[in-house]
């Protein structure tokens, strides 16, 4: 059971495909967060308390950029999303990953705020940080049409890099090739203590 953690626009949504590719059964955290928060549920009503309806399209939905510019402009209000969201998914991933342990399944989680959420708890075996240079990062979040200065306040929300880094069991580095890449994720998998499937 492998924890994918990194910086923004590091490479964990690729890292994640790359071990598709080698058999592991990948689950992505944002995916479990969106759709916790999708209309009726209760972090969706939370979120909408907290936030109040400017957060919500016409259809109901909360508004992802709308929250966003919440959140990435002020920390305390990114703090408090954190709070509504993370349980429920800490929650969710707990069952996911006890599943996958009973049926022996080599599994992957990606989880951009592993060690900020706490989730670094959870059972893995080891915590891969994908990770990338700041230029890298930076004209990766430019291309994803962020401004130089939104770039650098996602960036900023989250636990440094190098922090990250210290925390895991393997780094990553992503600033080179898909091919170096993927032959850096099958070398780390390899030195692994995880059930090959």
């Amino acid at each position: 059971m492998i924890g994918l953690t990194g910086g923004i626009a590091c490479g964990k949504s690729i890292a994640g495909k790359i071990l598709e590719s080698l058999g592991f059964d990948v689950c992505d955290s944002d995916v479990i967060a969106h759709d916790l928060m999708a209309e009726g549920t209760g972090v969706h009503r939370r979120v909408v308390e907290h936030f109040g309806e400017r957060i919500l399209s016409g259809t109901g939905e909360i508004d992802r950029a709308v929250l966003g510019q919440i959140v990435f402009n002020h920390p305390e209000q990114l703090e408090k999303l954190n709070g509504l969201v993370h349980p429920a998914v800490r929650d969710t991933l707990a069952a996911w990953i006890s599943e996958k342990r009973e049926t022996q399944q080599n599994a992957a989680v990606q989880i951009p705020l592993l060690f900020e959420s706490g989730m670094d708890s959870l059972d893995w075996d080891a915590v891969f940080c994908i990770s990338a240079t700041e230029d890298e990062v930076l004209r990766r979040l430019k291309a994803r049409g962020l401004s130089a200065a939104e770039a650098m306040q996602r960036i900023q929300a989250q636990m440094p890099l190098k922090e990250k880094e210290k925390r895991s069991d393997c780094i990553i580095p992503n600033d080179g090739t898909l091919k170096d890449f993927t032959e850096a994720i099958e070398q780390a998998v390899q030195k692994t203590a995880v059930r090959k499937g």
